[in-house]
């Protein structure tokens, strides 16, 4: 029997020898056919070799102990090298000899691929998040809007009408009772009667009861092909609230001032709210402002002067007045000689040159060097509270000279300059503009002390007197005295902003003068009737 003496030759996995690493074989050579020499002098070796060489003359299949493909192949394994129970356990591996355990799917792959697959996960189901036409209402809340709608058409089969239409805006829709008529002419498409089913399709159907309340105004009030809120849109609102609000009942004699206080109210909305400055109001813009928080105060509450937040009627008098006095012509227009007079001749000529030239708004009126209703709205509300952030950018603009977005040395001084001659012209005693300019860099707290931001002056308390210092003179007077009445004002309500106490202290000025005007009428009436009794 020949014996193969070339142990390069040797496959080392044949050997069989679980208690010897197949790797370990491989790399010993010399070992190997050592150890395969002495395995082929055991004489139950010689015994299987030589049964195994039989069978292959004869052509019979070789019954290897391992072999798969034997039918006959038996679970015996070749004489080891090892006495039994002397060698150590090594540790599991895989047929290929690596020591990792791969778990196996059961099945074949879904890729067809030979490759091992370990199990796939558990797919989870992400519930939508994201719906068209807003989120469905849930049954519960679906079913009591429906209890309630139920409830209100009982007895209105046939519809409710416009006259009839408040308690559901009011009780299932959850809005101001004055956009009655607004949501009504939404639902009836003209018919003039909106039906139980038209109602349902429109607010429970259509999804809009889950919408929040400012997504809720916006859709009722924007046209249908816009994005955004015009303020003709507010018009069908200020209407209804006219007419249906207990304090606003005595404007019902004088339609020409009903329609001035609803411009009015539409003028604030847009100047607080409108940042973009462009007159198309978004739903993000709606959102951010406090309109829907006023609107519901304004539904609640029945003096309607209690309503600061653009509602108060004492505001829109006191603007209304203001304009009509310096509106000498009575044109419903005023020009730069005429803005000059503001304030008992408070403001520069520069500032007002600026104003004119139309860099912080461009006017409205369409008339060349006049300034409309509108205008002048937004030139009040900016210089009697410079502390609000849209009259910081208003007047920001009018300094800024280069429109560069800093404020300079050069432009703070340009503006003081005329300041500071007409405190010499009132033998006031002048302060310098160095002194002026450590007096503003204090107060403001610039990043880069070399020019002023809109962030630097929105990031400060004081800020807006800054504006005051270079163009106001007696705001700028009042600031340095430090008048305590004043300051225990402010310390007394705090809510208040520096327009609200000047609203509140020009009607009261106001209301006195037209008080002391009727009574000086009434007693000349009465001295002209004695003159007139005898005859």
């Amino acid at each position: 029997m020949e014996v193969i003496s070339d142990a390069a030759s040797l496959e080392v996995e044949l050997l069989q020898l679980p208690e010897v690493s197949g790797l370990a074989l491989k790399s010993n050579l010399s070992f190997v056919e050592t150890l395969f020499e002495q395995w082929l002098s055991l004489p139950e070796s010689n015994r299987l070799i030589t049964s195994l060489l039989n069978e292959a003359k004869s052509g019979a299949p070789l019954n290897v102990p391992g072999n798969c493909s034997s039918p006959n192949a038996t679970s015996n394994s070749l004489p080891s090298m090892f006495p039994a129970g002397t060698a150590p356990p090594l540790s599991p591996r895989s047929s290929s000899g690596s020591p990792r355990i791969v778990k196996q799917r059961v099945g074949p792959s879904n890729l067809g691929s030979p490759l091992k697959v370990v199990s796939e996960p558990v797919k989870e189901v992400i519930p939508q998040f994201y719906f068209q036409n807003g989120r469905p209402p849930p049954n519960e809340l679906k079913e009591q809007c429906l209890i309630r709608t139920d409830h209100l058409f009982h007895d209105h089969m046939d519809g409710l009408q416009i006259h009839e239409f408040k308690s559901v805006t009011k009780e299932v829709c959850k809005l101001p009772s004055f956009f009655s008529t607004s949501l009504f002419r939404k639902i009836d498409n003209g018919t003039g009667v909106v039906t139980r089913k038209a109602f349902i399709d429109y607010w429970i159907n259509g999804n809009m009861m889950t919408k929040d309340i400012a997504t809720q105004i916006f859709t009722i009030l924007k046209q249908p092909q816009l994005k955004y809120l015009t303020q003709d849109d507010f018009k069908p609102v200020l209407r209804e609230l006219l007419a249906t609000h207990p304090g606003l009942e005595f404007l019902q004699s004088t339609p020409e001032f009903q329609e001035r206080y609803a411009e009015t109210v539409i003028y604030r909305i847009y100047y607080y709210i409108n940042r973009s400055g462009n007159g198309r109001l978004t739903l993000r813009e709606l959102k951010r402002g406090n309109i829907i928080d006023a609107m519901q105060h304004a539904d609640e509450e029945e003096d309607i002067n209690k309503v600061l937040r653009y509602f108060s009627y004492e505001h829109f008098y006191v603007i209304y007045c203001k304009f009509w006095e310096l509106d000498t012509d009575h044109d419903f227009l005023i020009d730069k000689e005429n803005l000059i007079r503001y304030g008992n001749h408070a403001l520069t000529y520069r500032i007002v040159d600026r104003i004119f030239s139309q860099v912080p708004r461009r006017f409205t009126s369409k008339v060349e060097g006049k300034m409309g209703y509108e205008d002048f709205v937004y030139f009040i509300l900016a210089e009697e509270d410079k502390s609000s952030e849209p009259s910081l950018e208003y007047w920001f603009k009018c300094i800024d000279l280069d429109g560069n977005g800093v404020l300079t040395r050069n432009e703070l001084q340009f503006f003081y300059e005329e300041q500071l001659h007409r405190m010499e012209c009132m033998a006031q005693e002048p302060v310098l503009f160095e002194d002026i300019l450590c007096q503003i860099i204090d107060m403001v707290g610039p990043e880069n002390e070399s020019y002023i931001t809109l962030r630097d002056l929105k990031g400060g308390k004081l800020s807006g007197s800054i504006f005051n210092i270079l163009f106001n003179l007696n705001k700028f007077m009042a600031f340095e005295t430090r008048d305590p009445f004043l300051i225990r004002q402010e310390r007394e309500n705090p809510t208040l902003t520096e327009w609200d106490r000047f609203a509140h202290r020009e009607y009261i000025r106001l209301s006195m003068e037209e008080d002391v005007e009727d009574a000086s009428n009434g007693s000349a009436e009465v001295w002209d009737e004695s003159l007139e009794a005898p005859f």
